[in-house]
């Protein structure tokens, strides 16, 4: 059977869920934004305009839970990518715009560019478990106010499957619709296949900032799917407990799937999180942390309670370069998720609190989410790996190695064999240059750099993507993002 976990009781689950009623409808939210307050006071909620909040009763949040899709299929460039949601299995996404990208070539820590958007999407394009693209860096070589525009085309551009970004005023939403039309066709193509996405993030603690989220209301007449990401901290802009903190972070969830659905019921909704702890020490955000894997464990159970699509942030590290301490943060934040059963885990590539892209942590990445997902898997006891007539063969003091159940072992998918650690005898990985999973992985990027484009946008495609750039570099790139 499969390994599975389980970090909350029946009773936890339910005390979060009423806790964070409670928060909503009593303490209330802020919405800076005089669209969602309309729309939540239309529907029953008690609005003080003044302060800006928005008090929400339980039944408004029931209303939004029963209207927001419980199965749908987020829409892939190529469809052999299309994510089927619940997925089944835990599938990996690109962590997100950090600031900082160690280039490949000289080492150098920098901000991070468009070229880096493009290697970085190049690379996790032939990760085979990595399913959803975001732009893994902020483009800091584009104009302000158009930045996220050219984080969004570059990722379309460079990775065929399933892209999710963010866009930050109502400014820039004539300008994604063209280049999702020019890569679609129409609008009915962009509402139908969903193949592009929002990550939405609320401001911790029980806030919304104002423009993203009306240019997030306005985008809901494509129908594009909203994924939730709340990111309180514990100690900082959260509580300092583990499960108080995860109490705010479903408040905040909530409150963001309530003003979405009201504003457009049957909209598809990813229920998400990214949490962290402060260094009690220092004051800094830890993400490479076990209550980190922890609270993303205790929010995926939260989704599934309400019975949406499910990820959380995982395979993070707080490391400064790579090495055994990002491998082993890593594995403590990725490891809870799969075992609770995330449909999506994103966080791969990066480093540095998330703000550092490196290239050759994408394919090491990919191959921690290989051996969670092994473990995952569990222990199959099915008829044809009961293997007690062998053990009756051989007998005291036998050896199965000519056995055909070994050669069917050895293509059967139980084992899983790493193509990227080191294997075999000492003397040949010290003539072979004692290479390590960082320098295995380095000759995978350069592979991928080297070669052509996998799945490339039509020339004609890809340069009207570049004509409405140009048109929203003039008309907005002045503008703050």
């Amino acid at each position: 059977m499969n390994f599975k976990a389980k970090v909350l009781s029946e009773a936890e689950i339910e005390r979060i869920h009423r806790h964070s009623l409670r928060l909503l409808s009593e303490v209330g939210v802020r919405y800076n934004s005089e669209k969602a307050l309309r729309i939540l006071e239309s529907h029953g909620a008690k609005v003080d305009w003044e302060a800006r909040l928005a008090r929400i009763p339980a039944e408004l949040v029931d209303q939004a839970i029963s209207s927001a899709p419980k199965a749908f299929v987020l829409g892939a460039r190529n469809p052999a990518y299309n994510l089927v949601l619940p997925a089944g299995e835990s599938r990996f996404c690109i962590d997100g715009t950090a600031a900082f990208a160690i280039d490949f070539y000289t080492g150098e820590r920098r901000y991070g560019t468009r070229e880096d958007n493009e290697n970085g999407l190049r690379v996790f394009q032939e990760m085979d478990l990595g399913w959803m693209a975001w732009a893994p860096t902020t483009a800091s070589d584009a104009p302000a106010g158009t930045r996220a525009l050219h984080e969004f085309f570059t990722m379309i551009k460079f990775c065929s499957k399933h892209g999710q970004h963010e866009l930050h005023t109502v400014e820039q939403v004539p300008y994604l619709v063209e280049g999702l039309k020019a890569v679609l066709g129409d609008e009915s193509a962009i509402k139908a296949r969903q193949e592009y996405s929002l990550i939405y993030c609320p401001v911790a603690p029980l806030a919304h900032e104002e423009a993203m989220l009306e240019a997030y209301l306005e985008l809901g007449e494509l129908g594009m799917p909203v994924m939730t990401m709340p990111m309180p901290v514990c100690g900082s802009t959260g509580p300092a407990s583990v499960f108080s903190n995860i109490c705010l972070a479903n408040a905040e969830s909530l409150s963001a799937i309530v003003v979405f659905e009201l504003a457009r019921p049957g909209r598809a909704i990813v229920y998400n999180n990214a949490t962290g702890i402060m260094d009690f020490m220092s004051g800094a955000y830890l993400g490479g942390v076990p209550e980190m894997g922890l609270m993303s464990a205790g929010l995926i159970e939260m989704g599934r309670f309400y019975g949406l699509p499910t990820g959380s942030a995982g395979c993070t590290a707080d490391a400064k370069e790579p090495g055994p301490q990002a491998v082993l943060e890593k594995l403590i934040t990725t490891l809870p998720p799969v075992l609770l059963g995330a449909d999506i885990i994103a966080g791969t590539g990066e480093i540095e609190s998330d703000q550092a892209l490196v290239l050759e942590q994408l394919v090491v990445d990919n191959e921690i989410g290989h051996f969670c997902r092994r473990i995952a898997q569990g222990i199959d006891s099915s008829p044809e790996v009961d293997l007690l007539d062998d053990i009756v063969e051989v007998g005291p003091g036998g050896h199965y190695l000519k056995l055909k159940s070994t050669r069917r072992a050895a293509r059967s998918g139980e084992f899983y064999i790493s193509r990227l650690l080191p294997h075999g005898a000492y003397e040949a990985w010290e003539e072979a240059g004692r290479p390590d999973i960082y320098s295995h992985a380095r000759r995978i990027v350069s592979e991928i750099l080297e070669g052509p484009v996998k799945d490339p946008l039509p020339e004609s495609v890809a340069g009207r993507l570049d004509e409405i750039l140009q048109v929203a570099d003039r008309e907005l790139g002045s503008r703050e993002s």
